[in-house]
């Protein structure tokens, strides 16, 4: 038995709302219509969907059945035929990632990017909250994590290292910092994390207890180590522009691996997408060439 994809719409639509009305509304169609596609349909299926009290309407234990498989079926048939409209090599392409990695190592990029790919309009939404992918409009997204993400196709990019950063005045001023001991009459910005513990005990040092500000994000705590406030624990992907320019330095030579990397993800259906494929390998070439610290694990 086939059923008239017009009158599973017309359900959905009714069901969802508990409406005839409102079901019109949205199908931008008269409710004698609406009423009309449903008695078709409930014909059809030999069984009443709605139990009707005036006005009021209610789903029959059918049609509370019917409900959940009709609105999953629809709604993957208009991401299929929106994936069909989009599936190009050009035209827009909406990314989402953290706003630090954007503003402190992509952002930079991007101008390459633009000047090689006029075709594709690459938008951008900086978030700290992983993008949800159903129905947003988003083809992929740039996370910080483990690389675990279920239902994603995911591929690493670039692995990160925590190392600690000053600005060359504060190292001048404080001295030289030849131990972890010397790190005690140091005041140390403080991030949401427990970076510091980790890195002392990767370091083999004791652990510092003098705290200093803290920091709810990982760009303010390189900003005021640049500021002079004390010593920032960094990530490696954040700092290195200001370490390369000797607006920042490292104060001792060890960095720590960190647990998380950088990693492209995308819905199966958006990732060998042409334009998200351009893009993921366009940011495969500039992980590639962007090297790890110098000063690594000692």
């Amino acid at each position: 038995m086939q059923i008239p994809l017009n009158a599973l719409r017309t359900f959905e639509a009714v069901a969802s709302r508990l409406s005839f009305s409102k079901g019109a509304d949205v199908l931008n169609v008269s409710p004698a219509a609406v009423s009309s596609q449903i008695r078709s349909l409930e014909e059809r299926l030999g069984q009443q969907l709605f139990h009707r009290q005036g006005r009021n309407i209610t789903l029959t234990a059918a049609g509370r059945l019917l409900l959940p498989g009709v609105h999953r079926g629809l709604m993957e048939l208009n991401q299929a035929v929106q994936s069909l409209r989009e599936d190009s090599a050009g035209g827009v392409l909406n990314v989402s990632m953290m706003p630090s990695f954007l503003q402190k190592w992509l952002t930079p990029r991007l101008a390459d990017f633009y000047r090689t790919h006029e075709d594709i309009d690459l938008r951008i939404n900086a978030d700290i909250q992983p993008v949800e992918f159903t129905g947003t409009g988003f083809h992929a997204a740039i996370r910080f994590g483990r690389g675990q993400w279920p239902d994603l196709m995911v591929t690493k990019l670039l692995d990160e290292w925590i190392l600690p950063v000053c600005s060359p005045e504060y190292l001048a001023e404080t001295g030289p910092i030849e131990s972890t001991a010397d790190l005690s009459r140091h005041t140390l910005l403080q991030g949401e994390d427990e970076l510091w513990k980790r890195w002392f005990k990767a370091s083999a040092g004791s652990v510092i207890h003098k705290h200093g500000p803290r920091f709810n994000d990982s760009v303010s705590i390189v900003v005021a180590a640049e500021q002079g406030l004390g010593i920032g624990l960094a990530r490696w992907s954040l700092a290195a522009a200001e370490l390369a320019s000797g607006r920042l330095v490292s104060c001792f030579p060890f960095a720590v691996k960190s647990d998380f990397a950088y990693y492209f993800v995308a819905p199966p259906r958006y990732f060998n997408m042409p334009k998200v494929a351009v893009f993921r390998a366009w940011l495969e070439e500039c992980c590639d060439v962007f090297p790890g610290p110098e000063t690594g694990p000692v």
